[in-house]
């Protein structure tokens, strides 16, 4: 069994992440049934009660279904997961998994366009001059991994002025995910994050409420990026599927 016994200090946190990182890891495979709460009181050296939370939070995060009288059994997590497993699946056993950035790339070229379309028809005035500002930061930083995190704010700044719940929660998810990669993909992003202009293209046309012409904006401005990642993740499937060429 994929477990360990863990001490009594935030022990509902670390059994959590123990049963997490089977069902994410394939050792505990969807459909079959976790051992019991007593049973898994026994392996993991802790209380009832602690495993009883622990399950409740891997239950809420879609990993287990727990009904009365069948226990907790492993549910298929691409029918039944949430955004918040991004950053967990992206990074296993300390590599990249290329199948899941490409679909984090693929999703920010997607609803970027979308959420700069919705902010410049929502934007307020203080949305607008906190654009501005930020653009402004974006132009004299020279870092490039620094530059990529105003760009972050920059985005971040565009879903909140289109008062979206739904795009914020999959934003920070985006976000969550994308960030550890970021000193690994300086170079790859730094002509987009470089391309003021671009993102003076999607402040202007969301501060004249230009709902087209900020998604065409926001589509020109990611594109070239989008391109060069999906064509890095194309090249580490590959590399993946060739014997001997992991890693």
């Amino acid at each position: 069994m994929p477990f360990e016994p863990v001490s009594q200090q935030s022990a509902p946190e670390i059994v959590f992440d123990q049963i997490v990182e089977g069902v994410l890891s394939g050792d505990l495979p969807a459909g079959e049934p976790l051992p019991s709460e007593r049973e898994l009181a026994r392996i993991l050296g802790v209380s009832r009660p602690t495993v009883r939370e622990a399950l409740k939070r891997v239950a809420a995060a879609g990993l287990v279904a727990i009904r009365q009288g069948d226990g907790a059994r492993v549910q298929d997590i691409a029918r039944t997961g949430g955004l918040d497993l991004l950053p967990r699946l992206l990074i296993r056993g300390g590599a990249l998994v290329p199948s899941v950035a490409r679909s984090i790339v693929e999703a920010r070229a997607a609803v970027g366009p979308d959420v700069a379309g919705l902010a410049a028809k929502r934007a307020t005035s203080d949305h607008i001059a906190r654009l501005t500002s930020v653009l402004a930061d974006l132009a004299v930083e020279p870092d490039p991994v620094a530059q990529q995190v105003v760009a972050l704010e920059f985005w971040s700044t565009v879903v909140d002025a289109a008062d979206s719940i739904a795009f914020r929660l999959m934003y920070n998810s985006l976000r969550a995910a994308y960030e550890p990669a970021l000193p690994a993909l300086a170079s790859m992003l730094e002509p987009e994050v470089g391309n003021i202009d671009g993102y003076r293209a999607v402040v202007d046309a969301i501060g004249t409420h230009d709902a087209e012409r900020a998604e065409t904006a926001a589509r020109k401005l990611l594109a070239p990026a989008t391109a060069s990642l999906l064509d890095l993740c194309r090249a580490l499937e590959d590399a993946e599927s060739v014997p001997g060429q992991e890693g």
